[in-house]
């Protein structure tokens, strides 16, 4: 069961309904993985509405890993992600609305 009011978010990636969490570890990781330098580099990457391929492979992978779960980017690349391109950027922004306080 997912806790919102902890950042948590359930998504249907690689067949399986999990749990993503952008942990403060994660959000460690994100930094250095996109060379954000701090938190607010990283929310201003985002806002800025230019989002790669790698950005959300990026995002999944550390709430994957955030919410429990041990998966490397390369093997979230091949897993199938609900809704495909559009379903995965979905899921990265509830993600960042549920860490950064935009929690619908």
């Amino acid at each position: 069961m997912t806790n919102i009011h902890r950042g948590e978010i359930a998504a249907e990636i690689g067949g399986e309904t999990r749990t993503l969490c952008l942990t403060l570890g994660a959000l460690a990781e994100l930094e250095s993985r996109l060379g954000a330098g701090d938190l607010v580099g990283l929310a201003e990457r985002f806002a800025s509405g230019r989002i790669a391929a790698r950005d959300l492979t990026a995002i999944l992978g550390a709430g994957l890993r955030g919410g429990g779960h041990e998966v490397s980017d390369d093997e979230l690349a091949r897993m199938s992600v609900e809704g495909g391109l559009r379903g995965a950027a979905e899921i990265a922004v509830r993600l960042l609305r549920a860490t950064f306080g935009d929690a619908e």
